[in-house]
């Protein structure tokens, strides 16, 4: 396995014991924060093609196994799609993407790439076969459609969302019925977790995934407030259920890359007055205000980022 830290704002350097065990056990550090900062929310494809190039530059000689990444905020998961395309380049073989989030990342974004249209990016790789969303309980399911959500992907059975629980979602168009919904008049009711039960999910899950070879990415934000603080609102899940989840799967696949985001860290923007106006004005709206220490954010993540470490680890070798 190949740990790599992504600098990309300070979330990484503000759990100085996590880094250290990281650097003890080989990590290579990537930073580059005025780039991180260009890109926060979302970036042109030129300022993301620029970096996706650099943070292949700086990582070690091929042949070391597949990549484990750690890279801050969830403001960065658009990231994953370069993180994933590098992955697949080196092991170019069918693969299952597994998105564990408590938010879909699906909207149509013109221009670039945004942390909540990387989906779209990542389906895009003829590569993938499907990508399983688990445990949205945000608001981004409701009234989907007006949220800029893509949902041919549901229709055209390349996406599954198994949210931890959910009430259906309306919406205006025919989109039949898939193997996480189904259809009744202009709402889809979801197939969640907490509706199936945790044990049953596992196995649902596992009989969902038809590669060999999978992709994980975990936006922490899926969890409870009690296992992460993130700069988002957060879900339901537990981390010792995340970490179980993530176990059984990686036992019975080839795990062929990860990634872990959703570390709180406080937001800077680069660029243009316009473009900074606009990232400002979408967290006032969107993202909900810290009201923890800093010391009780720094030890609820590093604890959190220390078990999921050793669980990919695991599952990596």
């Amino acid at each position: 396995m190949q740990l790599l830290l992504l600098h990309l704002d300070d979330a990484l350097e503000l759990q100085p014991d996590f880094v250290r065990a990281c650097t003890l056990a080989g990590a290579c550090h990537h930073v580059d924060k005025r780039g991180g900062s260009e890109i926060r929310l979302w970036g042109r494809q030129k300022m993301l093609s620029d970096l996706g190039r650099d943070i292949s530059r700086s990582l070690p000689p091929r042949g070391r196994g597949p990549q484990l990444a750690f890279m801050g905020s969830g403001d960065f998961h658009h990231v994953t799609a370069l993180l994933l395309d590098t992955a697949l380049e080196l092991r170019p073989v069918s693969t299952t993407l597994v998105h564990f989030d408590n938010h879909p990342d699906w909207v149509n974004f013109e221009g670039g790439m945004h942390c909540g249209s990387w989906i779209n990016s990542a389906l895009s790789n003829p590569r993938i076969d499907k990508v399983v969303t688990v445990g949205v309980c945000s608001g981004d399911l409701r009234n989907p459609e007006r949220k800029g959500a893509n949902l041919r992907w549901l229709r055209e059975g390349k996406l599954e969302l198994y949210p931890y629980e959910h009430p259906p979602s309306r919406v205006s168009a025919e989109y039949g019925s898939g193997a996480s919904y189904r259809q009744d008049g202009r709402a889809l009711y979801w197939k969640s977790i907490s509706e199936v039960g945790e044990e049953n999910f596992i196995d649902l899950i596992l009989s969902r995934i038809g590669t060999e070879a999978v992709y994980f990415t975990i936006d922490k934000d899926v969890l409870g407030a009690d296992d992460a603080v993130t700069n988002w609102d957060q879900g339901r899940m537990r981390l010792p259920y995340l970490m179980a989840l993530i176990s059984e799967i990686g036992s019975r696949h080839r795990v062929v890359g990860a990634d872990v985001i959703g570390d709180y860290s406080v937001p800077s923007y680069a660029g243009g007055l316009k473009t900074r106006l606009l990232k400002q004005a979408e967290i006032f709206i969107d993202q909900p205000r810290l009201r923890q220490a800093a010391d009780a954010v720094r030890n609820i993540n590093s604890a959190a980022n220390h078990a999921l470490l050793e669980v990919l680890a695991e599952s990596m070798e």
